[in-house]
């Protein structure tokens, strides 16, 4: 389906990936997935990688709709830590790290990191796409309207679908300017939309595939989920799952979930129906 450069090592993905969440942080917005010391992390890591993760996403900042911003001291605190004991125990597992802080980039790509996981597209740090550019890795490139602070303040579009498709026009031409030769484009549910424009983002993005750019979806427990089916995000799980489906459908590349075997299953089944893995 696509391949990623992982600073030389060819990464092949022959079928739809599952990122698994890694949460340093207090106050992420699923309280399941906060890992509160490199202990836990670990087990969190063994468990993922028994139920079949491909990729780990480690974050050390919640993004969450009028979520507190720290600053990249702070954040390097939290996910450093986590990055270099991963690398030492499982050296073959690709991590990405979750920033919109080009120093936390920098920092987490020296202790072992692969991939670069930007919300803001390298829009909160004018030294981001450089970064990544410079250091040859691939780069999840997302979309958000605003910033964590006020994204949810009454976001609005020409059409978001349309609006969506322009602004990746435009980041694959900076980021090839930087030097970055992998993106990855992730439409950012969540991310500066209403549910309707989660919703109509979610019925066009075979559209978003037609770009050639692997494909990365984040819809997991979110309130896209949650306020439509008035459930809690612990309750989210099955329309989750839902979701996931769908997007596969559609042309989904890469699946970022914080559970890891019900998404590999969605995984499973989607690829039987197109013929594969029987």
């Amino acid at each position: 389906m696509f391949s990623l450069n992982l600073r030389g090592r060819m990464f092949v993905a022959e079928r739809p990936l599952v990122m698994g969440i890694l949460n340093a942080t207090p106050d992420s917005f699923h309280a399941g997935s906060r890992i509160p010391d490199a202990g836990a992390a670990l087990k969190k890591v063994s468990d993922m990688i028994s139920e079949g993760v491909d990729i780990i996403d480690v974050g050390g900042q919640s993004t969450r709709p009028g979520s507190e911003r720290i600053g990249p001291d702070a954040e390097m605190e939290r996910v450093l830590p986590l990055i270099r004991v991963i690398r030492v125990q499982y050296p073959d597992i690709p991590v990405s790290i979750d920033t919109y802080h080009a120093a936390v980039a920098e920092a987490a790509l020296d202790a072992g990191a692969d991939i670069v996981n930007d919300i803001s597209g390298g829009e909160m740090d004018q030294m981001m796409l450089s970064v990544v550019g410079k250091a040859g890795v691939p780069f999840i490139c997302t979309h958000m309207q605003g910033t964590p602070e006020n994204m949810q303040d009454r976001p609005a579009y020409d059409d978001v679908l349309s609006d969506v498709m322009a602004y990746f026009r435009r980041k694959a031409i900076e980021c090839s300017e930087a030097g970055i030769r992998d993106m990855i484009i992730d439409p950012g549910f969540g991310f500066g939309k209403t549910l309707s424009h989660n919703y109509r983002l979610l019925s066009g993005i075979e559209v978003l595939s037609s770009l050639g750019y692997p494909l990365l979806i984040g819809v997991s427990r979110k309130s896209m989920i949650r306020d439509l089916l008035g459930v809690s995000t612990e309750d989210a799980l099955n329309g989750t799952s839902v979701l996931h489906t769908i997007a596969l459908m559609k042309g989904a590349n890469i699946l970022r979930v914080h559970d890891v075997r019900e998404a590999k299953e969605a995984v499973t089944l989607v690829e039987a129906c197109r013929g594969r893995g029987l």
